[in-house]
Formats: structure tokens, sequence, C-alpha cells
């Protein structure tokens, strides 16, 4: 008589139900996959190319972690020089950050807006538009929440009216409007970003005059400083008066 046979399961996974078939890898083969996905980047974009001199730059760096555990992207506009730098090259260096140091897991985005200029710090709306669609699909799904600081009144305006159909792939969703560094507080702890020393003084200026917020400078020749010349007007008033009197 042959051996009895060996006991064995079957599991049938319904690929239309969505389950995650990954608990049932085998280690090695879990190793593969996760290979695989982190090469997924387009091999052009992820070529051997000198970045060196956006180093230094450091507007777009890897940091900390916020509450949520999700790994911090910071991008600091007011030191990216838009003039100098095509949408192309940009977007190749981008890739290359997310691709060679974004770890796995979700991540999410620390823009620094303050003191922007157009002309000087952005690329344009249509030219970051493009850079994200292009981004693979699983990176756009591990991004969290874009943490937007110190968002001017054209920003919002832009964003409000235009924000849906230019953010696609639910981005427009995603972004976190921060008027001030207090509020950033409350989603990320201190010390697990770099806050700039200028983005600390345009968060005081704002602190002292909140109508910046809205692109109205109220007092823009500091004329509170000036010292009143009301009672030089009327001594003068009192001669004048005098005058009428004695003629």
């Amino acid at each position: 008589m042959g051996s009895p046979p060996e006991d064995f399961s079957v599991v049938v996974l319904a690929s239309d139900l969505g389950i995650d078939a990954r608990p049932f890898l085998t280690n090695q083969e879990r190793e593969v996959e996760e290979q695989e996905n982190w090469y997924d980047c387009p091999q052009n974009l992820i070529a051997d190319e000198d970045f060196s001199d956006l180093e230094l730059l450091q507007f777009f760096r890897v940091q900390g972690h916020d509450k949520s555990g999700n790994r911090i992207f910071r991008i600091v506009g007011k030191y990216f020089p838009a003039p100098v730098v095509s949408g192309d090259r940009l977007k190749r260096y981008i890739f290359h950050k997310l691709c060679s140091e974004l770890p796995e897991g979700p991540y999410c985005i620390v823009y620094m807006h303050s003191t922007v200029q157009k002309e000087d710090n952005s690329p344009g709306i249509t030219i970051l538009r493009w850079i994200y669609e292009d981004l693979p699909s699983y990176l756009k799904d591990r991004l969290q929440i874009v943490y937007f600081i110190h968002p001017g009144l054209r920003s919002r305006l832009v964003f409000a009216t235009l924000g849906r159909f230019f953010l696609t792939g639910g981005l427009y969703w995603k972004i976190k409007y921060v008027s001030r560094l207090q509020y950033l507080w409350e989603d990320i702890k201190k010390g697990e970003v770099e806050i700039p020393e200028f983005v600390k003084g345009h968060d005081d200026v704002l602190e002292h005059r909140p109508l910046t917020d809205y692109g109205i400078e109220p007092d823009p020749l500091h004329m509170i400083e000036v010292p009143s010349t009301a009672y030089s007007f009327g001594r003068y008033e009192e001669r004048w008066a005098s005058r009428e009197y004695t003629s």
C-alpha cells in the first residue's frame, strides 16, 4: 500500500474583493515584491545624474515624522531659484529624492511658503501639476497630507478657484493650511522639522499684523512711529486766530 496523502490546504482569493494577499506570502516572496515595488520609478528619472548644486540649496529635504508617523519631506519655497532651474530638471530631481530617500510607508510634505515671490521662487502650478501627475501611483497613495505653511491671499484664491481642476488624484483634499507655526505643532512635534530663521521672523510679523495674511499692509510707511504734529498745528492756529482779531 502507498503512503497516506499529506494534508494540504487551499486558499482561494477573489481578485474582485481587493483582498491583500501579502500575509500569505513567504518571507522570500515578500522581499522580492518589495524590491520590485521599490524600483517602480521610471528608469529615466532615477538615472545617475549630478544634483549636487540643488542639494546645496536644501529646498527639498527628508527630515523627521509628524505625530501620525508620516515621514516628512520639507520644502522651503524661498530656497528654490525658479528662473535658473527648468521644470524638467526639477521633475528629475524630485523623482530622484523620492525614489532614493523615501523609506517605505506613508509620508507627508511640509511646504513653507513664507516670503515666496512668484517671479523668483515659484515654478508655476502647471509644472507642479505635471510633476505630480507623473508620480508613480504608489507614491501618490502614500502621500497623506500637505502642510501649507503661511499661505498668502493669492495662494488661497488660486487653490480655492482652480485647485479642484488642477490638482488631481485627491491632492486638493490633502492640503492643510497652517497660518501660524503654533498650529503646526499640533501635528508635528518641535524638533522633527527644521524651521529657518526667516520663516520664524515672518511668523512673528503675521502674529503682530494679522491683516498681512490677506495681502493688506496696515502701516506700509510705518506712520505709527512718526511723532504726532497735532501740537505744532494747534500752536500756529492760535497765532492765525490772534491775527484775525487784531486786524
